[in-house]
């Protein structure tokens, strides 16, 4: 993996759709961020979570990857259970909230119209994605959320798509000694419609733990 010594950029407008929707955002709703999200977490995490990008009311609003939603409910809980987070749930950016160990981002870091990026945008943020990879050490683990999420994080490494197969807790070796664990992600669609339940999230974490201790 070759990467340009390029890291988060709060002022980045490589996508200028998505300069314009966030213009949009913030005339529509002037408290909130609306401006590109940074990952929330540890600096040295052994677990890094990638989803998909922020959330119209959640990450757009608060600035925190999944914080002020119904996407994070499940996500936090699971974390807390599991020793990765200072509490159960994550509602403000200044809610105190700490992830242990831990590291949360998005394959896009700002909020796409409809939560539906382009190729393009995927790719123009890969070099942000990348960063936090190579940032992790070795045996270190990956949760993709969603085949948005996981595609994105072979991208980063340029991997062919075709590398590895996106499937609920299926698990991939990465460059680097790195495991990426595969889950559906946890957004309020499938959490309702049972796509993806508690125990199937829980059994993701448990193993992701299992994998770094």
């Amino acid at each position: 993996m070759v990467i340009k010594k390029n890291v988060f950029d709060a002022r980045c407008r490589r996508c200028s759709r998505l300069v314009a929707f966030l213009t949009q955002s913030r005339e529509n709703y002037p408290a909130y961020y609306a401006a590109p999200v940074a990952a929330f977490g540890d600096e040295t995490p052994a677990l890094l979570i990638v989803g998909l990008a922020p959330g119209m009311h959640g990450a757009n609003a608060t600035g925190r990857p999944f914080t002020g939603d119904q996407s994070g409910a499940m996500l936090f809980e699971t974390l807390y259970k599991y020793g990765f987070s200072s509490a159960p749930s994550s509602l403000a950016s200044d809610d105190g909230l700490q992830l242990f160990n831990c590291r949360i981002t998005n394959a896009v870091k700002c909020l796409p119209p409809q939560n539906k990026p382009t190729t393009a945008e995927i790719k123009n943020c890969s070099t942000y994605l990348a960063a936090e990879l190579q940032a992790l050490k070795q045996g270190s683990v990956v949760i993709a959320l969603g085949s948005i999420a996981h595609a994105a994080v072979l991208r980063a490494f340029e991997m062919k798509l075709t590398a590895c197969k996106f499937g609920h807790g299926e698990e991939h070796k990465l460059p680097g000694a790195l495991t990426m664990i595969d889950s559906y992600h946890c957004s309020r669609y499938n959490t309702q419609t049972r796509r993806l339940t508690e125990s199937m999230f829980h059994a993701v974490f448990l193993r992701a733990k299992e994998l770094i201790t």
